[in-house]
């Protein structure tokens, strides 16, 4: 059976006798201390304990950072925070009031009381300190490996530039706590001590150090190598438009060992989710000794479809718009028109691989996908997800509560450096080299196992894709195209609004979006996206309470 990350499966071990929290479980103050066990400082450094340490900055990678089974707060998959709030999907769940908090996320009420705004940060920031606090005790430990003990940094180095990178994409302006933080009061910082421009070079500076130090391969999945520091890297070149510095990181990543799988639905199965297009990944796995499968997809637990064989809690719905656009022409290129699809329309065949559609068999169950399998049909439609969710015949789906796979959550994958790539040159003007890459993720799909009828006799629908022919000479439309071929890939993967957001169309494209939208769905009736406000979440209001008054700067608009 598989384990998570063959590292983790000790999920929830600490690694120190008092760790400093900005949060608690439950806990009404940010600035809590909480002591996990009486250990001696000496015994805290030996070798194994800090393994140990180390174990639990790795553990609250999938967002679960207490006894509650309320991960799907924070998830690792951002499908809250990067899908419902974009033109990708709806919550769904059992109507408006169900996980009200997200509701009103999807509508732009957020707050900064939002229950999910403060999950959210504090799974990340229990990560920034899990790390800290791990780094000095590698640092402190005299029976650690020396040369083991150097990779064992760059590990940490490269966890914590993801916690504040994810920090940084969702809430802006942050805090920076490092490593020389000693006491509670260290971690009651202001979150505009830092510049914006500061606070990424600090992240930079993380994953180039994770490069300088990382082998070129992990002897255990689900640690980083050195060009997944890179491949991160490149990530944060992007978000700040340094667009020489993600050409060439990419160039270094595509010099590896990292290449497209042949066929886009065996990407996502728990027999492949370390294979050679996955860069790095939150770890899974259930049945591992673990109680409650919390090494599983805890986070995602509620994205279910329903149906006779899932459970009912219905989440994470693609929108029409999302389905509408894999449509294609008669030449298999994309159509565009937010006309919805009809059974006899083109499509691109990763619509019937990312989501479930009535009349479409889902996954290898031997039965079609139904309306009626959606929850709250009514309101939130009859589409369900599907990229992400395993077989309910899969050894890796756990059927009883809490409803987790062991499929891996998929941080960097090959195909997003690919697009990284094509966007960057699009941006230095270099067309040719980006529709050739757009194109590389096109033939991908082209030539990948589509859907089949349940006889397995036919295409399940008319599936036509088609790579782009002749040059780009236009670098606004080779964009456009690059954007486009960044969500039909990525669909329900968490990463659609925050590209919006770096892109600068966040405003322009959910307004058409809901302009539309809200005469096929009455839930979002009074949704409304306030440009300079509802590109970033709250800074979460226990926060600011808990530390000096005026310390923090609450961001624009809330």
């Amino acid at each position: 059976m598989k384990n998570i990350a063959k590292i983790s499966s000790k999920l929830f071990l600490m690694g120190s006798a008092t760790i400093l929290t900005l949060v608690g479980s439950c806990s009404d103050d940010y600035l809590e201390e909480v002591t996990y066990g009486e250990v001696s400082p000496e015994e805290m450094t030996r070798a194994d304990n800090v393994e140990k340490a180390i174990i639990s900055a790795y553990s609250v990678l999938n967002g679960q950072i207490d006894g509650a089974s309320n991960a799907y707060n924070s998830p690792a998959s951002n499908w809250s925070f990067g899908d419902v709030v974009s033109d990708d999907c709806y919550k769904g769940g059992g109507g408006t009031g169900d996980q009200n908090q997200i509701h009103q996320m999807e509508l732009y009420n957020t707050t900064p009381t939002t229950y999910d705004v403060e999950r959210k940060w504090m799974a990340l920031y229990e990560g920034v300190k899990r790390t800290n606090e791990a780094m000095k005790l590698l640092s402190l430990s005299e029976d650690f490996d020396a040369d083991l003990k150097t990779q064992r940094n760059a590990e940490l180095r490269f966890l914590r530039g993801h916690y504040y990178f994810e920090l940084k994409k969702i809430y802006n302006q942050i805090p920076y706590i490092d490593d020389a933080a000693e006491t509670v009061n260290d971690y009651a910082r202001s979150n505009t001590e830092f510049t914006s421009e500061e606070l990424w070079s600090r992240i930079e500076s993380d994953f180039q150090a994770a490069y300088d130090v990382l082998p070129a391969t992990q002897e255990e999945q689900g640690r980083p190598t050195r060009l997944a520091a890179m491949a991160y890297l490149a990530k944060t070149y992007l978000f700040q438009e340094k667009w020489q510095d993600a050409f060439d990181a990419t160039t270094l990543v595509m010099g590896g060992n990292y290449d497209l799988m042949d066929d886009f639905q065996s990407v996502f199965l728990p027999e492949n989710d370390n294979g050679p297009e996955v860069i790095f990944a939150v770890q899974y796995s259930v049945n591992d000794g673990q109680a409650d499968n919390y090494n599983g997809s805890i986070g995602d637990r509620l994205t279910a479809p329903g149906g006779p064989y899932y459970s009912q809690y219905g989440f994470h719905r693609p929108s029409q718009n999302l389905v509408n656009a894999f449509k294609t022409n008669a030449d298999g290129l994309p159509v565009q028109d937010n006309v919805d699809v009809t059974e006899t329309d083109n499509v691109d065949p990763r619509l019937d691989i990312t989501i479930g559609r009535p009349g479409i068999p889902y996954k290898d169950l031997d039965i079609i996908y139904e309306a009626n399998w959606a929850r709250d049909l009514a309101t939130y439609g009859p589409f369900g997800p599907k990229k992400r969710i395993l077989s309910a015949n899969s050894p890796y789906h756990v059927t009883i509560w809490p409803y987790v796979d062991a499929l891996n959550y998929y941080i960097i994958r090959y195909a997003e450096v690919l697009l990284w790539r094509a966007e960057a040159a699009v941006e230095l003007g270099n067309l040719e080299e980006a529709r050739g890459l757009v194109n590389q993720i096109r033939e991908r799909a082209a030539n990948s196992q589509y859907v089949q009828t349940l006889d397995g006799s036919a295409d399940a629908a008319n599936y036509n894709i088609a790579t782009y022919e002749g040059p780009w000479t236009d670098p606004q439309e080779a964009m456009e195209l690059v954007r486009l071929e960044t969500r039909l890939e990525l669909a329900m993967e968490g990463h659609r609004f925050f590209n919006l957001v770096r892109w600068g169309i966040a405003k322009e494209v959910i307004d058409d979006y809901l302009e539309v939208e809200k005469t096929r769905r009455s839930h979002l009736t009074n949704a409304a996206f306030t440009e300079g406000k509802n590109e970033y979440w709250p800074i979460p209001q226990e926060y600011i309470d808990s530390v000096e008054e005026g310390l923090v700067t609450q961001n624009d608009g809330y």
